[in-house]
């Protein structure tokens, strides 16, 4: 009796045991902190293509249009705008300005992170003063010449520096 159909269905168990143990801790790390609905809202635009029928675009206005990456603290990956959401100082976190892809080994663009965005003067021409939230986070100023008040949710990939953080070291930029 051939053992090669078994070894085939122990590794195939395997690869599902691995899966189910990267998957899990994300998807109750995301559900903790209440970014369930924002997975649900999002899980439609795991194709970029379907980004871009819904008004998201490479960049925005010429300017971040790269794959973003830190040179110690890893990456982003590359950004996809909506034009309109970033206008309008309103903040949906159903609805976020930027969803971020990330590169995978063959050149396919991979959803791992949302990303809420607010031009600072478009906030404050709203006439508000304090920095905008979104789920109970502050969103902040990363980059002083863009004076975009930002925050990430890493909803679709793991980060070890936290789902809220800016940086992931496990993405990087070819």
């Amino acid at each position: 009796m051939s053992t090669r159909p078994r070894t085939r269905r122990w590794r195939l168990a395997l690869l599902a045991a691995l899966v189910a143990v990267m998957i899990v801790p994300m998807q109750a790390q995301a559900s903790s902190n209440g970014l369930a609905p924002v997975r649900r809202a999002t899980a439609r635009f795991h194709r970029v293509e379907k980004a871009i029928e819904a008004g998201y675009q490479l960049g925005y206005h010429g300017l971040v249009t790269g794959c973003i990456a830190h040179p110690t603290d890893g990456a982003m990956g590359y950004h996809y705008f909506n034009w309109d959401l970033i206008d309008n100082p309103e903040i949906d976190p159903l609805a976020p300005e930027g969803l971020v892809y990330a590169p995978g080994p063959n050149g396919q663009l991979r959803l791992v992170a949302v990303e809420w965005v607010v031009p600072q003067t478009v906030w404050e021409d709203a006439g508000n003063v304090e920095p905008p939230t979104v789920l109970g986070e502050e969103l902040h100023i990363l980059n002083p010449a863009l004076g975009w008040y930002i925050e990430h949710a890493w909803v679709w990939y793991d980060n070890p520096s936290g789902v809220f953080a800016d940086w992931n070291p496990r993405v990087s930029c070819p």
